[in-house]
């Protein structure tokens, strides 16, 4: 099954001598620009009844312009009522703060069960949209805000203020081992060289960028507050491992129980059974997508998080009379 897309316009004077892939963009700005040049590739656009396959062919004022083109229709999953925290909802989007131990998207392993099936039982309509509306990702263990666009265009845009890093996304981490200072890593990641489920900071990966700041100290760990400028898969597990400072609970990346000397048996059990990674994506903030009203959104630290750290406190302060 497929959906077929027939689009008519003629090029405005603002479009005069642009590339006619830069000006379908404008024309049709409902349809991401990487769509639109497939469909010229494809044959799928036609300037004044002639089809036309090169992306850089330009185009004057008063020409018409022509697309008949066809959507495939995605993969079809399962609507599945499973409990959502909607933080904020309108006809444009949705913000979810999901949980530890949800899956975002169905895949190997697990094939429903996630976010994206309980978005569909949410708002049936959303399987209009390709991907259900999910424009970026949490890892399955950690917690927080992530916006859902229900309709085509919402999700346009969302995903070009991703790629032009207009949406802020700032997290809350416990890292193992002191930090004296916040600064920012600026190191590209790809996929690890030998292990194909892990990323690593790798030469020939794609460019990544994470701000840090530390909030507050501890004996042995530190709470920082971080903000992504780029999104890449595991961004910064891998950049806080490659610091040598990987996240509490994270033992892909080596964030095994590193406890202080001398710690309470409450803090040594707790650090032992933390089996996730102490990560939470805390505060998002974006322009609508229509309204372009600017907007933010904070969500409450999980009680397992709040936990760590007050353990982390109760031992510095048990411990505050010793000398360094």
């Amino acid at each position: 099954m497929s959906e077929h897309i027939q689009l008519t316009e003629t090029v405005p004077a603002s479009c005069n001598g642009k590339r006619l892939d830069q000006a379908l963009a404008e024309l049709f700005p409902d349809y991401s620009r990487s769509r639109l040049k497939t469909w010229i590739t494809e044959g799928y656009v036609s300037i004044d009844g002639n089809s036309v396959d090169k992306p850089r062919e330009k185009v004057l004022t008063g020409m018409e312009v022509e697309v008949n083109a066809e959507i495939a229709e995605e993969q079809r999953f399962e609507a599945q009522p499973m409990p959502l925290d909607v933080v904020y909802e309108d006809d444009d989007i949705l913000v979810i703060n999901k949980p530890a131990g949800l899956v975002v998207h169905p895949g190997a392993g697990t094939p429903d069960g996630t976010l994206l099936n309980a978005l569909l039982h949410h708002f049936p309509a959303i399987d209009q949209v390709p991907r259900a509306g999910i424009i970026h990702r949490l890892d399955k263990d950690t917690t927080g805000l992530m916006v859902v666009a229900k309709t085509i265009p919402a999700q346009t845009h969302l995903v070009a203020a991703m790629q032009e890093r207009k949406i802020t996304r700032e997290y809350e981490a416990v890292c193992n081992g002191p930090m004296t200072a916040g600064g920012h890593i600026d190191e590209p990641i790809g996929r690890h060289p030998t292990k194909r489920t892990h990323m690593a900071v790798v030469a020939m990966g794609k460019p990544a960028v994470t701000h840090y700041r530390v909030a507050e100290r501890f004996r042995n760990h530190t709470h920082l507050r971080l903000r992504l400028e780029t999104g890449r898969t595991h961004q910064i597990r891998v950049h806080m491992a490659h610091l040598r400072h990987p996240l509490v609970g994270d033992l892909t990346y080596g964030g095994r129980p590193r406890p202080p000397q001398n710690a309470s048996q409450e803090l040594l059990d707790y650090l032992r059974g933390f089996r996730r990674q102490a990560l939470h994506a805390a505060r998002l903030s974006l322009h609508h997508p229509l309204t372009d009203e600017w907007l933010s959104w904070d969500a409450p630290t999980p009680k397992d998080f709040v936990k760590l750290v007050a353990l982390l406190r109760a031992d510095r302060a048990a411990h505050s009379n010793e000398q360094d």
